[in-house]
């Protein structure tokens, strides 16, 4: 495979000379998925409260979205990789020395708003796709026990059996995991580096699996991190989630840029 290197974008979006992608994303070892969530947490003490001010604005869309039913929600999961775009600016900023304000979280509405919304319409439209063929299997199954019987009661068999609900959970999980690992790193390479949305989305897809037991390592610590967030009615979850954005912001520098 060849190396191409592309510069990167500053939060002033202006071309950032420091900053340079480079696919493939290289491999690192395990101790990585530790070390992101640490120069995660670093980036995170650096402006604590606009990180939460951030988070509680994001909820607050969501929430906004909320009421407008079906096409609010779609609209949320087109403006995913948006918001998440304006917060990889952020992220490059305190990591330059500079502060994180507010503006930089509407840069993926005014610098890279057409590229970041394909990546979420892609995203949503491979969920779909998902759930239409699990859907799919699970009638399938269900038809072919309702000729045998009262449909009904072939409904209340299959739910009733633990094997078959845990079947269809990890039909999902597995069908997920590899469009999660697509979209991971794709709002960044996209925000920073103007990639192309199916580009983006490849590269992260493989950069993921490239980097199996780093990912591993960091998503059991994160996991173990959720469930201390939501102890405390949920406060935790205000740093969490600050926590989770800029640590994949750390793994996008270490994977893809010089």
């Amino acid at each position: 495979m060849t190396t191409n290197e592309m510069q990167g974008v500053s939060p002033s979006g202006e071309i950032d000379p420091e900053l340079h992608v480079v696919f493939p994303g290289r491999g690192l070892p395990t101790g990585a998925g530790w070390q992101w969530i640490a120069e995660g947490w670093t980036l995170f003490t650096r402006a604590p409260l606009m990180w939460i001010v951030g988070i509680i604005l994001t909820g607050l869309v969501m929430i906004a979205l909320g009421f407008i039913p079906i096409l609010g929600n779609i609209a949320f999961q087109l403006l995913q990789p948006v918001i998440t775009g304006g917060f990889m600016v952020a992220a490059r900023s305190l990591e330059k020395g500079e502060e994180f304000e507010l503006e930089h979280l509407l840069q993926g509405f005014s610098r890279r708003l057409g590229p970041l919304l394909i990546v979420g319409l892609l995203f949503m439209l491979a969920w779909v796709a998902i759930i239409v063929v699990v859907a799919i299997v699970a009638g399938a199954a269900w038809l072919g026990l309702a000729g045998f019987g009262d449909p009904s009661e072939a409904l209340a068999s299959m739910a009733a059996e633990p094997f078959t609900i845990l079947l269809w959970v990890l039909v999902i999980m597995a069908l997920g995991v590899p469009l999660t690992a697509a979209y991971w790193f794709a709002p960044a390479l996209v925000m920073m580096h103007d990639v192309r949305p199916v580009t983006a989305m490849k590269e992260s897809f493989f950069a993921c699996f490239r980097n199996i037991l780093p990912f591993l390592l960091y998503g059991i610590v994160m996991l173990v991190a959720a469930i201390l967030a939501v102890i405390p009615f949920g406060l935790g979850m205000l740093v969490w989630f600050p926590l989770a954005i800029a640590s994949t912001y750390v793994a996008y520098r270490q994977i893809f840029t010089e």
